[in-house]
């Protein structure tokens, strides 16, 4: 195995290869549901039902869906680097592509957690979130999803890890929310950065060595998984 430590910061795009709605493309889950309704504490303490009743929606979804080719590749690259998989998307396609290390900066859909204690979390089995499911500590259950205005509890963690990356890989990611698109300051200097997607992220701040690929993840990933593997420059 290759001594050299990749991470690998995934966002909304890789996911959207599998067909997962995205919160901001022109028709994606924001242009159907406000912010404000869904995914605030605010919201959840004044309608319940109705911010339940979203991710439920979105577990369904999720779990309709399968890994796409750019999640296999990083599943893939495991057999011969270090790799760990910092993501902003609470869905479990990395898990079952087959990733081991992964950390989830937002959430996860497949879990919930105590209305007091954010990181005491119970697994959920399906789709469903009763209404009135208690954590063990006898408060409410919640999707344990970070809401705008909460901070990041795992944002830490991940600055860590990406601090230990020699080649950083960023992909499906406008680099355009905060505070997760402050992760790649954490790159050291001379870890190389190849950014996969066929957009134009918000890649100005960037010291470091950045090679982009501007194609889809599911196209673009596998394509860079093989040359690493077989230790060709891209």
């Amino acid at each position: 195995m290759n001594s050299q430590k990749i991470v690998v910061f995934t966002g909304a795009g890789v996911s959207a290869d599998s067909g997962i709605s995205t919160f901001r493309s022109g028709n994606g889950l924001w242009a159907k549901h406000r912010i404000e309704d869904v995914c605030t504490p605010e919201a959840l303490a004044k309608n319940r039902r109705n911010v339940i009743d979203f991710y439920n929606e979105r577990r369904k979804e999720m779990m309709s869906k399968l890994p796409n080719a750019g999640h296999l590749a990083i599943a893939r690259l495991e057999q011969y680097y270090d790799v760990q998989v910092v993501t902003q998307n609470i869905d479990d396609l990395h898990e079952r592509a087959g990733s081991s290390h992964i950390t989830h900066l937002h959430g996860e859909l497949c879990k919930l957690r105590s209305s007091m204690y954010e990181l005491n979390t119970v697994p959920l089995e399906g789709w469903e979130q009763k209404l009135e499911a208690r954590h063990p500590d006898g408060s409410l259950l919640r999707p344990f999803v970070v809401f705008f205005g909460e901070d990041v509890p795992m944002f830490d963690l991940a600055a860590q890890i990406v601090s230990q990356a020699d080649i950083l890989i960023v992909v499906g990611t406008s680099l355009v929310v905060y505070p997760a698109a402050s992760l790649l300051h954490y790159a050291k200097p001379e870890a190389t950065v190849y950014v996969v997607d066929p957009g134009e992220p918000n890649i100005a701040e960037i010291k470091n060595k950045v090679i982009t690929i501007q194609e889809k993840s599911a196209e673009g990933l596998p394509k860079l998984v093989e040359q690493l593997i077989s230790k060709e420059s891209f």
